[in-house]
């Protein structure tokens, strides 16, 4: 086949464009036709009829007003004669703006206007003038019979009138169906082209793209099916021979790497076992950790306190000093293992994710914190609106909210209060999808050479006699946060103290659960 898969296509979307342009062009020709009519019919047949019956009720109501003041000689009966004056005057003027075109329909109009002025002027106003007030005129049955020939007149041409009128409209509406049904036929004419276009390329897909794709992907599953050594041959127009060639390249290319591909799996399957091996052994150090290592620490705490208690007085000062330390030593030991369980386990084991209330979350920081709080009569001042609520494991966020309090706490100025100051507001730029959260502190502040040193597991800037502490908050801080998705930082532009800056990301703001309940139960 000479044509591409595209180029069948162009030809067959090129015959449906001109059978759509032609059709599209032919139905708004009759549809602008169509409202053309219908204005027609509405904007000045229908007007003229109304206002003609207007104009007949008018005349109607002149002829019953002269009748009864020649029979009461009572002036107020030629209000409604004057008032039907105006009327038809109107009406007449109506009649004339809407048929403008239809000048067959105005001489109806000029006729009755005629027949009109000649029934005033020698009837109408002829007796009424001859009327003298409060006396009934005496009215022949000659000036009777005539004024009633010269009304019935008009009555014969108001007849007129109205026919000719309903005639235009049966012809009106007559035309705007002949119309219609001319958009209908070009309307079923451009479905039937649709139709037939739609079969004509179904037959070209099914002939130039299916037959050759079948085939194709006939080969392809046999050669997934371990036939590697089987060959595409390319069939069908042009663009899909290509397509069958690009692929039987491919076979080939994978024929070639599979033997590569065997080695790299073992090499993988390898490393995938000393990853698990390394896993179990990481496991295996945690329970140690937790349960045989600070046992033991324990039993040397508990018995150098016995020790003191029983032997205080037999001990001089430097033994008492030597027993101290290995209290505290066993002690800090004791904490240093198990922030370093917790920061292994950190998105590992009983990580849970829940709709977290970070009012509910600092609220359970402060409450672990509160003799802290109150021993360095910290003032913490928290945000006017509300913390959002997120997506995130409430145990894990109390912990960054802890730490980041407490280090505020605790490295604060000789003589200074602590003054902490969180805010919230919702980040730009890269972190445009994400709440930006800000920590800050009139403490001793955190130069800028160490701000990427202090989230370092074991760093510390400061000694143990100084402040106490493992070294471990701001990293378990750092991987808590960057666990949820965030980051965490020191604004070094800050210089009256230190700055945390940390991101988490937007969730829908709903009402917060009851997932905090248990930590902010134990604080109380």
């Amino acid at each position: 086949m000479k044509l591409t898969v595209q180029g069948w296509q162009n030809l067959v979307l090129s015959v449906i464009g001109l059978v759509v342009l032609v059709g599209a062009i032919g139905a708004t020709v009759l549809v602008s036709r169509a409202d053309t009519v219908s204005n027609e019919i509405r904007d000045t047949i229908q007007p003229a009829r109304i206002a003609a019956y207007q104009l007949q009720a008018a005349l109607r109501d002149q002829e019953t007003a002269v009748r009864g003041y020649l029979l009461t000689a009572d002036p107020r009966f030629l209000d409604p004669y004057n008032d039907g004056r105006t009327a038809e005057a109107a009406a007449a003027q109506q009649i004339r703006d809407s048929l403008s075109s239809y000048p067959d329909l105005l001489a109806d109009l000029d006729a009755i206007d005629a027949a009109a002025a000649t029934w005033r002027a020698e009837y109408a106003d002829p007796m009424v003038t001859s009327v003298v007030p409060a006396n009934p005129a005496d009215v022949s049955e000659q000036n009777s019979e005539e004024g009633r020939v010269l009304f019935d007149r008009l009555r014969d041409l108001f007849a007129g009138q109205n026919e000719h009128l309903s005639e235009a409209r049966v012809a009106g509406l007559a035309h705007l169906d002949q119309i219609r049904g001319w958009r209908d036929a070009v309307m079923l004419t451009m479905i039937l082209a649709f139709f037939t276009m739609a079969v004509l390329l179904a037959v070209v897909i099914r002939t130039a793209v299916s037959a050759p794709l079948g085939a194709l992907a006939a080969a392809c599953r046999r050669i997934t099916e371990g036939n590697f050594g089987e060959r595409i041959i390319p069939r069908g127009p042009r663009d899909i021979r290509a397509i069958g060639a690009s692929v039987e390249d491919m076979r080939q290319r994978i024929v070639d790497e599979l033997e590569v591909s065997q080695t790299a799996k073992a090499a993988l399957a390898e490393q995938a076992d000393e990853l698990r091996r390394s896993n179990a052994e990481l496991e295996q150090f945690a329970y140690v950790a937790s349960h045989d290592l600070q046992e033991p620490l324990r039993k040397v705490a508990s018995f150098c306190q016995l020790l003191e208690k029983r032997y205080g007085d037999k001990l001089d000062e430097r033994g008492t000093e030597y027993i101290g330390f290995a209290v505290d030593g066993a002690k800090r030991m004791q904490v240093l293992i198990n922030d370093l369980l917790t920061f292994s386990r950190v998105g590992r084991l009983n990580a849970k994710t829940t709709e977290v209330d970070l009012n509910s979350v600092v609220d359970a920081a402060m409450g672990n914190l509160t003799t802290a709080i109150g021993e360095s009569g910290a003032q913490i001042v928290r945000p006017a609106e509300p913390l959002p609520t997120i997506d995130g494991d409430p145990t894990l966020l109390v912990m960054v909210w802890q730490n980041l309090i407490g280090n505020a706490v605790k490295f604060h100025r000789e003589g200074v209060p602590p003054r902490i100051e969180i805010e919230c507001r919702e980040g730009t730029g890269e972190h445009a999808d994400k709440y930006l959260f800000t920590v800050t502190d009139n403490g001793i502040g955190i130069g800028e050479e160490f701000a990427d040193k202090v989230f370092v597991i074991f760093q510390r800037l400061h000694g143990r006699d100084a402040y106490s502490g493992t070294g471990i908050g701001l990293a378990l801080c750092k991987k808590i946060v960057e666990y949820h998705g965030g980051t965490i930082w020191i604004d070094t532009s800050y210089q009256d103290g230190t700055r945390f800056q940390f991101t988490l990301p937007l969730t829908p703001t709903t009402a917060p659960n009851d997932a905090l309940a248990p930590l902010l139960e134990g604080t109380r």
